[in-house]
């Protein structure tokens, strides 16, 4: 999946991500706008992986959005 249609679809997929990893608030996922490189530095802060990890893991997780 492309990152410019979640960007796009912001509000939708911001359910799947808290779904995915519950410890970002509603509140930081509103403050992130779809910007994906927020989104992997919220990942590195809550969870305390490295970034290429963590860019691994957001890859991983939009492949399984098809």
């Amino acid at each position: 999946m492309d990152w410019n249609r979640i960007e796009g679809n912001w509000k939708q997929f911001s359910g799947m991500i808290r779904e995915k990893w519950g410890e970002i608030t509603d509140d930081e996922l509103d403050k992130m706008e779809g910007k994906r490189e927020q989104l992997e530095g919220k990942l590195q802060e809550k969870y305390g992986m490295g970034k290429e990890a963590v860019k691994k893991t957001v890859d991983d997780w939009l492949n399984t959005l098809g």
